[in-house]
């Protein structure tokens, strides 16, 4: 068995307020529906740095002490897709929108009146729960399915 494969690194963020969570309305037909800020990890660049530069560029936030909560990972051609999560409640800054979309403060309550991507609830529960650390998609009879440690 090969040791090594192809990967591709990505960073998502949930930074939040008191009961809100800053969410991205994401335009792009690949995951489509408000979700959280994220991006690609450039290469040669820290994790953490990463996650600071991509909440900057789409939300116009600095975020401070971003904490690492979980890894979320898929299957693509050739290798795996790996995303980093992070949690942030400190930041500065003046919130922005990127030609990513829009970016929103959603209260906890309110999340079921926004159009969601279809896996933020699981996403979200790998993040805020200190018993779960991976979300990850395997491929069982050709379907796709969310398997959460």
């Amino acid at each position: 068995m090969k040791r090594t494969e192809n990967v591709e690194l990505t960073v998502l963020c949930l930074i939040h307020k008191e009961n809100e969570y800053l969410l991205q309305d994401r335009v792009k037909a690949d995951w489509k529906g408000f979700t959280l800020p994220g991006g690609h990890v450039e290469q040669g660049e820290s994790i953490v740095d990463a996650i600071v530069r991509e909440m900057k560029e789409e939300t116009g936030l600095t975020i401070l002490n971003p904490k690492l909560c979980g890894v979320k990972q898929f299957p693509i051609e050739g290798g795996r897709y790996l995303v980093f999560l992070f949690t942030a409640n400190e930041f500065s800054g003046e919130l922005l929108s990127s030609e990513e979309g829009s970016m929103h403060w959603v209260s906890r309550e309110e999340l079921e009146n926004v159009n969601l991507v279809s896996d933020f609830h699981d996403l979200l529960k790998v993040m805020l729960d200190d018993n779960l650390s991976e979300f990850q998609y395997v491929i069982e009879d050709d379907k796709w399915k969310a398997v959460l440690k």
